[in-house]
């Protein structure tokens, strides 16, 4: 059953270490963007902190789903934290667990569905490979210039997003460098939503975000 969406998701990807040291060592003001992005309305919020111990990663993603209401929280890599703390999900790179086998676990433990399974890719055949795998949905890019995502080679582009969407049988998330400007652009391309870090941690209490978000959610 594929992964329904009504409207254009919004995910906000976070990135405690941006926000400053006081966020150490568990991210009190993380818990706070996360607070400030479900009350202006993004979908889902993707826990995407690595260097974090795995005690301390759960204690956070307990506490982010806790303050989420009725955003979703999906945990970076750790299939085992977002299980033990009740997430919406996990996203798998390039160097987590095998996408096929996470599945494999949801179908053989009866999880069902309700469990999404995302993975990033950066090119076409990484599509292709990520639904053959059973994947919910999937993050493409960099459809932009991010120093984040440089690592990952040129910016994909809309056109190459466009062909990709088009080829895609589940909902493609456009993810590096997507800000207010362009936003818009990802989901004429075909995309079923955006992913950030700084559109969405950066402006943690600007009013004028809520209003960006409703934008993008009336877009279809």
């Amino acid at each position: 059953m594929p992964l329904a969406h009504s409207r254009p998701i919004l995910c906000y990807v976070t990135d405690r270490r941006a926000l400053g040291p006081r966020d150490s060592p568990v991210g009190a003001g993380l818990i706070e963007s996360i607070r400030n992005a479900t009350e202006a309305g993004v979908d889902w919020v993707q826990l995407r902190e690595k260097d974090m111990g795995g005690r301390e990663l759960l204690a956070l993603t307990r506490a982010a789903v806790a303050v989420a209401g009725s955003t979703k929280i999906v945990v970076n890599d750790r299939l085992d934290v977002a299980v033990a703390a009740g997430a919406f999900g996990v996203h798998l790179g390039g160097d987590s667990i095998a996408a096929v086998d996470v599945v494999g676990w949801r179908r053989a433990e009866n999880v069902g569905q309700g469990f999404l399974v995302g993975v990033s890719c950066h090119s076409l055949e990484d599509v292709q490979r990520g639904q053959a795998a059973g994947a919910d949905y999937i993050f493409f890019g960099p459809v932009f210039d991010t120093p984040a995502k440089r690592k990952f080679g040129a910016p994909q582009g809309l056109d190459r997003l466009a062909e990709v969407c088009r080829g895609a049988r589940v909902p493609v998330i456009a993810i590096g460098g997507v800000n207010e400007g362009n936003a818009h652009d990802c989901i004429r391309a075909g995309a079923a939503g955006i992913a950030a870090i700084r559109l969405f941690q950066e402006r943690r209490k600007d009013a004028g975000l809520k209003k960006f978000i409703a934008q993008v959610h009336s877009s279809v």
